[in-house]
């Protein structure tokens, strides 16, 4: 019974900060410029240790297109006292797990450990930071692995060029308008130097952030933090893209074909960056158009009209102003003008009507219930924590994030209905089977 009295009240502090939804955490920045954020919680023996780079595909260059997708890979090749091969090794021998992503605007690696084992994390993690692998043999074999990724994932995958064909008609000047595989052209005919410069330009310390969450003690991880990472040279200040995407003034329609079996329909709205006070209004919007069988395209055109078979919207939050998607996959003998029809609609009655109280409530409802899930894992919660240091420059933005949704009114919804779901100011794609 002491034992057991003992752990709750270990444990007791972090769960009630988990119910609470407030997430406290420190963060300092090393004599290099890396950011670092930590964030202690005891309620179960593991740790997450990550590193989140500010380098995702709008920082390449047009004609170099794929390299922060490639470098995800890449960095996985081994170090100077990593063998190539080995570094996944280190973490399944001890019972972890890891894994990167990368996406238009940051690169994100991870580590989730035993909480014994934060020394190995930091290792492994300043190890790819200081001097990773890259040379010949390892540039040569990641080009036929992310090749070979983007058959598989997105040119010979059904509906896998979807997001790709969207973003080279929303996008005329905005790197945005490539996606972040990128092109295999660009990538095999590249050379090692064009490699190598662009790691030394953003793999640096002064362009990440290292987030560490779970069961360890905060000083003893500032030490450890310190020996491993503070003498990693700075690089270069970082200066992100500053192009700016024209404003939209007319409807971009196309038709665009693959092979597939059924037709889809694409619309995409242009909304604003992440950072904007109207992103909150439009997430808002999607959720309320789409989330569930009970959002108003979904209800009405999939389970009264049996018009679709499926119907998602998606926004596509970036740094810079991004897309808010609606997907349609029509059912049988009907056609997507019809059922275009029909989700305009739905739009022009957001346009033009405030939502109930009710259906307000249900809203503000779910969009909490995303927020304290999104950071109820140690896993998530460390990338939601450099998320913010990283797009934002305000960590605590984990903890101001449901009070902006909050203070959204119903004629907020209204306006910003008004201000981005507008056909001036979207891209209609027509995604139809291959003709025969």
């Amino acid at each position: 019974m002491k034992k057991l009295l003992f752990i709750l009240s270990c444990c007791l502090p972090y769960l009630l900060q988990a119910n609470s939804g407030k997430i406290d955490f420190v963060e300092y920045k090393l004599d290099n410029g890396l950011h670092v954020i930590l964030q202690e919680d005891h309620t179960t023996p593991n740790i997450v240790v990550s590193v989140m780079y500010h380098v995702g595909s709008k920082n390449e260059k047009p004609e170099l297109t794929g390299f922060a997708h490639f470098f995800e890979h890449l960095m996985f090749e081994g170090t100077k006292n990593i063998k190539r091969h080995e570094f996944d090794k280190y973490v399944t021998r001890v019972g972890g797990n890891l894994n990167a992503n990368t996406f238009f605007d940051r690169t994100y690696y991870y580590e989730l450990l035993p909480s014994n084992e934060l020394e190995l994390g930091l290792w492994l993690e300043s190890e790819r930071m200081l001097h990773p692998t890259i040379e010949a043999i390892g540039i040569k074999t990641q080009k036929d692995v992310v090749c070979q990724e983007m058959g598989q994932t997105r040119d010979n995958r059904p509906y896998g060029r979807l997001l790709t064909e969207t973003l080279k008609r929303a996008y005329t000047t905005h790197p945005y308008k490539h996606d972040v595989l990128g092109s295999e052209e660009h990538i095999r005919n590249a050379s090692d130097q064009d490699f190598i410069d662009f790691h030394n330009k953003f793999y640096v310390p002064n362009n990440a952030v290292l987030t560490i969450v779970g069961d360890f003690n905060i000083a003893e991880a500032k030490k450890l933090v310190h020996d491993y990472f503070n003498d990693i040279p700075a690089g270069e200040p970082v200066v992100q893209p500053t192009i700016q995407e024209p404003a939209k003034t007319q409807e971009v329609r196309d038709t665009t074909y693959d092979n597939i079996q059924m037709p889809a329909l694409i619309m995409a709205y242009h909304i604003p960056g992440m950072t904007s006070d109207d992103f909150y209004a439009v997430s808002m919007l999607n959720t309320l158009l789409a989330q569930g069988q009970s959002s108003r395209l979904y209800s009405t055109i999939v389970n009264d009209k049996q018009m679709a078979m499926e119907l998602a919207a998606i926004p596509l939050p970036l740094e810079h102003p991004g897309l808010s998607i609606i997907l349609g996959l029509p059912n049988m003998n009907v056609q997507l003008s019809d059922l275009e029809s029909e989700i305009n609609k739905e739009v022009e009655r957001l346009q033009q009507e405030p939502i109930s109280d009710r259906e307000f409530q249900k809203l503000q409802n779910q969009i909490e219930n995303q927020l304290v899930n999104s950071n109820s894992m140690i896993e998530a919660r460390a990338m939601n924590l450099a998320s913010a240091y990283t797009y934002y420059n305000n960590t605590n933005q984990v903890n101001e994030e449901l009070e902006k949704y909050r203070s959204i009114t119903k004629a907020d919804l209204q306006n910003a209905a008004k201000k981005y779901f507008n056909k001036e100011n979207r891209v209609v794609l027509y995604y139809l089977p291959n003709k025969k």
